[in-house]
């Protein structure tokens, strides 16, 4: 069943460095930040557990007959998807962009087996619900994880598939990252500041630059840390991780069958747990303009776009060539890009 939760788009302004009277506090499901579209829930019950997944159906204004479904990273959310969305509604898709279960403004349940299975499971009938049959699957670091299992599951339902910056390009484990316990995850969870975020994604996603505009998506995420559920949050965030790392999908990418399209940002170092991992090791890992050229040739039917100057997160860092980059891949209108003020 599907619920309607219409939410107003806002502008939030947002100085570079907020003060700390200014650094708002969000519910465990995101409650009090507002997306720029009207988020539905899917209700469904999933491991014993009643569980909500928001998202996010955005229609065009003259369609195209084409489905697209963005799937977001760890530290991201539907909502980070917007210039794409945008983008790729005025191209004529559909665009559903959901918050998998344990994210943002979907359920964060206290026990659940996270799987890539699960989540692509959970998507699929999520999709199922709206009556969509074929798409296009647009995954980014975390979510390009999640597509390729979706790829894998259902290949038919899949007309092209994109990676944005997927992690899992790698075996973090073989290359001699070694294993933590949730426990240890939930304790590194528990510290998450707007500080560390911002720190973390100057470096990873954004090449050592930094615009006021990244900030809503700092305190997006720093506010569910300091809201009255942020315990369940790092729990949630914690089994997560453990996922990432235990279910690697780079032994798999030989058998995806339908057209790739794999974007890359050469500056992005992202790799999970290089922090726990020895000095001499960890210059070894996330190493993308390596890992992007490997998955390629390991892919049939990939195709490989690189972009030199970006980071981990290349539709937020520069929209304007990554999304003319992602609409010619697909075959569509490069003109329906918008020029960047």
């Amino acid at each position: 069943m599907r619920v309607s939760v219409a939410i107003a788009a806002i502008g939030i302004a947002i100085a570079p460095m907020p003060s700390r009277a200014a650094e708002p506090s969000y519910g465990p499901e995101l409650q009090g930040f507002s997306y720029p579209w009207p988020v539905s829930l899917y209700r469904f019950t999933s491991q014993g557990d009643a569980l909500d997944m928001a998202y996010l159906d955005v229609k065009p204004a003259h369609p195209n007959g084409r489905t697209a479904v963005l799937l977001h990273g760890k530290n991201f959310c539907a909502a980070t998807w917007q210039a794409t969305i945008t983008v790729l509604a005025e191209a004529g898709y559909r665009v559903i962009a959901p918050d998998q279960i344990g994210f943002c403004k979907s359920s964060k349940p206290a026990h659940y087996q996270f799987s890539f299975q699960q989540l692509a499971g959970n998507t699929h009938a999520l999709l199922a619900s709206l009556g969509i049959g074929k798409l296009t699957m647009i995954g980014h670091s975390t979510g390009g994880m999640l597509a390729i299992r979706y790829g894998l599951m259902y290949p038919a339902e899949i007309e092209h598939l994109v990676l944005v910056d997927p992690i899992g390009l790698e075996d973090w484990k073989a290359k001699g990252v070694p294993w933590e316990s949730v426990d240890t995850w939930y304790q590194q969870e528990r510290s998450t500041s707007a500080g560390r975020i911002r720190d973390y994604e100057r470096t990873t996603y954004y090449a050592g630059t930094w615009k006021p505009e990244y900030e809503k998506w700092v305190e997006m995420l720093a506010g569910m840390y300091r809201g009255s559920g942020r315990d369940i949050v790092a729990w949630d965030s914690a089994l997560l991780y453990d996922m990432i790392y235990t279910q690697p999908v780079v032994y798999e990418l030989g058998d995806l069958t339908m057209p790739v399209l794999l974007m890359i940002g050469d500056k992005d170092t992202t790799a999970i747990g290089k922090n726990f991992a020895p000095p001499s090791i960890r210059p070894t890992l996330g190493n993308y303009p390596v890992l992007g050229k490997e998955a390629a040739a390991r892919i049939p039917h990939a195709t490989l776009v690189e972009f030199p100057d970006l980071g981990h997160a290349p539709q937020i860092q520069d929209p304007e060539a990554f999304h003319k980059g992602l609409l010619t891949g697909l075959g569509a209108p490069v003109a329906a890009v918008p020029k960047r003020d």
